[in-house]
């Protein structure tokens, strides 16, 4: 009992939690990034990733309230199909996760020095971006508690900023009708699709309302629940925020914003010439990257804590801290793997290939939904099919550079567990 998770989140705050995850990288940081590879087509983008997320969240929902256990994929995949499904899970979401959590320390890093008018260099950079790591890995180790009232605060601060941005570029340009019908000009099918699967990687952040399995209350109904509800937001935000940054400086500037800055709604922001908007979306702005890093740490370190219970990787990291009930040493492991693709200060790299990685992860959800017995099942077959379907179909038009690094990597982490599987066998032996 003394090695085991507090059951302590409710509705609100497993949605806060979702909010908290997505709201952050995503909208500040990828919206730009797609744009850059998709022009108005965007939007469009935004929608196919919003269906492919909903049936990957409704997946995720019922796996979940089935299995309520720290792990997310992983613990599904080794339950509905197999050790290998199992750790294949684990492996691709430290990867694409830790991917996503170095491009928010980099995006909240070039938005502070943005708002200070401060240039930066690449060590410059790069140091200021594993200090705040540092900062918020300690926040994060003192327990669950502590990090919910912080994402709560962080959600709040983001929503009001995000709220003042759009509603200030109604009020200045009025509804944003022309990047509606450019979505359907001079956009080619394969721009769309990559920038689908850039932007799908922006709502996966739903799925740490089920990595947190062992700590909701209730899980059965808490789950799905906060993810349907959180998916409704975010899709209805998402879209709001494309449309004012496309109106207010046309897809090629905005999508130019990725390389040239790391603060593309800071800009389109000052573009409005209104007191104090710039401000505001600067403290949103870093606000949103300290909650999603915040956010990923706590996903990534309990899944981290899934696979060292069972010897995925060193066992050392499953214990938990008495007094605060957090996974400690899970905690630290996670945030050194964060800070070796923080080396990178590449918001660019480090997202697309967070998208390849995250894509065959929700596959292998999908899959394990789909494989599960039928008192389990909560929704249609046909939704994991669509979402599986999915995952793979988009996962390869990424950059062929991108996808062939992760299935490297995957092969890898195989080798490894074959190993990993055959140590333990002889132990027992």
């Amino acid at each position: 009992m003394n090695n085991e998770l507090l059951r302590s989140i409710k509705t609100p705050g497993a949605i806060l939690m979702g909010l908290g995850s997505i709201i952050g990288t995503g909208i500040f940081v990828s919206i730009a990034i797609a744009t850059q590879i998709s022009g108005n087509g965007v939007l469009i983008a935004i929608i196919i990733a919003a269906m492919l997320a909903v049936c990957n969240g409704l997946s995720s929902a019922q796996l979940a309230a089935a299995h309520p256990v720290s792990g997310g994929t992983y613990e599904y995949g080794y339950r509905f199909l197999g050790s290998y499904f199992g750790f294949s899970a684990g492996w691709m979401f430290m990867i694409a996760k830790s991917a996503s959590a170095a491009t928010a320390v980099l995006g909240c890093i070039g938005y502070l020095f943005y708002s200070f008018g401060i240039e930066l260099n690449h060590s410059l950079y790069v140091i200021s971006s594993l200090a705040l790591l540092t900062v918020v890995t300690i926040l994060v180790s003192g327990g669950i508690n502590r990090s919910n009232l912080a994402n709560s605060i962080i959600v709040t601060i983001t929503l009001f900023g995000l709220t003042a941005l759009v509603v200030t570029s109604f009020i200045i340009n009025g509804i944003p009708v022309e990047p509606i019908r450019l979505a359907f000009e001079d956009t080619s099918v394969s721009s769309i699709l990559y920038g689908s699967a850039l932007m799908f990687v922006a709502y996966t952040g739903y799925g740490r309302i089920a990595t947190l399995g062992e700590e909701v209350s209730e899980p059965r109904t808490t789950i799905p629940k906060a993810i349907i509800l959180t998916m409704i937001v975010i899709v209805l935000l998402y879209l709001s925020v494309s449309l004012t940054a496309l109106s207010v400086m046309g897809a090629e500037a905005f999508g130019q914003t990725a390389d040239d800055e790391a603060a593309p709604l800071m800009i389109v922001a000052q573009m409005l010439s209104v007191p104090f908007i710039g401000t505001i979306i600067s403290i949103a702005a870093i606000t949103a990257m300290l909650g999603v890093l915040l956010n990923l740490i706590l996903g990534l370190s309990r899944v981290l804590l899934g696979m060292a219970r069972r010897k995925d990787v060193p066992g050392i990291l499953s214990v938990i801290n008495p007094k605060t009930k957090s996974p400690v040493r899970s905690v630290i492991g996670t945030a050194l793997i964060i800070g070796l693709l923080v080396l990178s200060g590449d918001v660019i790299f480090t997202w697309s290939f967070s998208a390849f990685t995250v894509l065959i992860y929700y596959s292998i959800t999908n899959l394990s939904a789909l494989m599960m017995p039928k008192e389990f099942q909560l929704y249609p077959r046909w939704i994991p099919v669509m979402g599986l379907s999915g995952c793979l179909f988009l996962a390869f038009w990424i950059e062929p550079m991108i996808w062939g690094i992760g299935l490297v990597l995957i092969g890898v982490g195989l080798i490894w567990h074959t190993i990993a599987l055959r140590m333990r066998t002889s132990e027992i032996v």
